[in-house]
């Protein structure tokens, strides 16, 4: 029995280890991340090894100091907090219209989230653009 548990171990890929992106501190979920938060270390096995590639992209778990970070930890970094209010654009060919309104939820660019237009209280879904507008389409 034992030499069977011995060869099973023997035949199983172990984890290579690489340089890996782990974290510097202990970061909470909503961090932006920055150079100071993350450092590589080759001791660590992770799928990430690029600062570049996770500078400025915000946390979706909170990391405890020297925890890998994964691609699923991260998400873009939202720019339309719940509650914050926003200008809501309709767009088609050349016509533009703008009101004023307030999100209900937070979202990052290209997230579709509902808003309420402070006019007529009426419930839209939009697309948040680049500058923190909710772009709605036409129903």
């Amino acid at each position: 029995m034992i030499r069977i548990l011995l060869a099973l171990a023997l035949t199983l890929p172990l984890p290579a280890l690489a340089d890996a992106l782990v974290a510097a501190r202990t970061l909470r979920s909503g961090t932006v991340l920055a150079p100071e938060d993350i450092r590589i270390d080759p001791q660590a096995v992770g799928k990430l090894d690029n600062p570049d590639a996770v500078l400025g992209m915000e946390l979706r778990v909170m990391l405890s100091e020297g925890r890998p970070i994964e691609p699923a930890h991260l998400t873009a970094p939202r720019i339309v907090a719940r509650n914050q209010l926003v200008t809501i654009a309709y767009e088609r060919d050349t016509l533009r219209i703008e009101t004023e309104g307030r999100a209900l939820s937070a979202g990052g660019v290209g997230d579709t989230i509902r808003v309420m237009n402070n006019a007529s209280r009426t419930t839209l879904s939009g697309r948040v653009a680049a500058d923190g507008t909710v772009i709605v389409a036409q129903n």
